[in-house]
């Protein structure tokens, strides 16, 4: 009897179980990394289309962020920007002072003044203003009828989009010293108050400015998060005898906790800076004294008193301590257990 003159497949055919190579191509397997991914030309030519999608984005960064880097060379100057109109030729012309401005800021008590006034602000703000987003996207998620959460959202929404000046002028016609607070106090036989221009209360007028304004905002992220719970969680929950602040505790909290970790991480790097708008606007009000942070600080040295070298290193400062504030509160939170801003 013959044998069957119907081909074997080429993993019968080949033992080894290799296939050979086509004509014109490069033989063997794609070459990939110990780990078994891809290589970087492959991933490359796989993912070449994102990546031009990207390049205008990278082209922004580039020009907006990092190439205007270099001109912290001033701080190291003392830059005169009216030796020319073109900027390049000013910073290569200014005298190099070495540390000087540094040495100068370090031996200001109004630089330390302001240092002082940016950490209680910010602790302040990390206080009172960060647990409200969470504590509002909770008490929005847990109402039921669509059409009062829709209505709740766009109220908590709106302040964000008024301007510094607009906030400002709504706080002065509450807490002035003819404002509608006043006026009742000295309807009732009181003394009438005037917190715009207290010096003692300006620091948590401020922290009540800013959570009236963006706490609404805030909360779109932890609504977000939120949305991406399961119901079948608080379903099991409530089978198991949980009540409403047990879901919560166990069930709501614990899906928020990677957001939260993050938005704190960038809370602290953001540590120093602290409302620039806000606080100039309110700047002459309180005096310098209580209302100075950094960047006011660089600012009115800078550009009111044109001692660019001064303000460049000060606002040289202020960005090695913030990234410094962000890996330290980074590695906190890959200690807690969380990503962070970034993976381990």
């Amino acid at each position: 009897m013959s044998h069957s003159t119907v081909p074997r497949s080429r993993a019968e055919a080949d033992p080894s179980g290799t296939t050979p190579a086509a004509p014109g191509t490069a033989a063997g397997p794609a070459r990939k990394d110990p780990r078994g991914r891809p290589g970087l030309r492959a991933r490359f030519r796989r993912d070449r289309l994102l990546l031009l999608m990207t390049l205008p984005a990278l082209a922004l960064v580039l020009v907006f962020n990092y190439i205007p880097i270099l001109g912290n060379i001033v701080a190291f100057q003392d830059y005169d920007p009216y030796i020319s109109d073109n900027g390049v030729v000013s910073i290569l012309n200014s005298p190099f002072v070495g540390l000087e401005n540094f040495r100068r800021i370090f031996e200001d008590s109004a630089f330390w003044s302001a240092v002082q006034n940016t950490f209680v602000l910010f602790a302040l703000q990390l206080v009172l203003y960060f647990p409200i987003p969470i504590l509002l996207a909770l008490l929005i998620n847990s109402v039921v009828r669509p059409r009062v959460r829709a209505v709740a959202q766009a109220v908590l929404y709106l302040p964000h989009f008024f301007s510094w000046v607009l906030v400002i002028a709504v706080f002065q016609q509450l807490l002035g010293g003819a404002g509608l607070l006043s006026q009742l106090l000295r309807q009732h036989g009181y003394d009438g108050l005037d917190i715009m221009t207290d010096p003692g209360t300006f620091k948590f007028l401020v922290t009540a400015q800013s959570v009236w304004k963006d706490a609404g905002w805030g909360i779109i992220v932890f609504l977000a998060a939120l949305s991406s719970v399961s119901p079948d969680l608080y379903e099991a929950a409530a089978m198991d005898g949980a009540g409403r602040w047990r879901r919560i505790w166990h069930v709501t909290l614990p899906a928020l906790r990677p957001v939260i970790a993050l938005l704190l991480v960038l809370r602290v790097g953001d540590a120093l800076t602290v409302g620039f708008e806000q606080i100039l606007l309110q700047r002459d009000a309180v005096g310098p004294g209580a209302s100075e942070v950094l960047d006011t600080f660089v600012w009115w040295n800078g550009v009111r008193n044109q001692d660019f070298g001064y303000a460049a290193a000060a606002g040289l400062i202020k960005g090695v301590v913030s990234i410094g504030l962000v890996l330290a509160a980074n590695k906190v939170a890959h200690l807690m257990g969380e990503q962070g801003v970034y993976k381990k």
